[in-house]
């Protein structure tokens, strides 16, 4: 399985070299008031294929943020610490109901 996914990756690695390769011609790409901007094709078409994957995960931001609180509001709360064991000082409630006394000797 290894061998096929790394042929895998060769071969997209050598159509993408090949299409590089093939479009080495300077392009123009005319901006607003007149701005130009000279530059091989590849380059371009990596700049706007950045630019869009940008665009797309600044996008999701929002979306993961709330994902995220809700999944954080939805996560059970910690376990109180291990107290030692001659410890005896009185231990908080516990938010599920009222707290039982430890059984001696289990």
């Amino acid at each position: 399985m290894r061998v096929i996914l790394w042929a895998l990756r060769a071969f997209i690695f050598f159509t993408l070299f090949a299409f590089a390769l093939n479009n080495e011609q300077q392009v123009v790409v005319h901006w607003f008031f007149g701005a130009q901007w000279k530059a091989p094709m590849v380059i371009v078409v990596l700049v706007a294929f950045a630019g869009g994957a940008a665009l797309g995960v600044l996008a999701m931001v929002p979306s993961w943020w709330r994902h995220r609180r809700v999944a954080r509001r939805h996560t059970p709360p910690a376990p109180p610490p291990k107290r030692p064991a001659g410890d005896t000082a009185p231990q908080m409630p516990s938010e599920f109901g009222p707290e039982h006394p430890p059984r001696e000797g289990l």
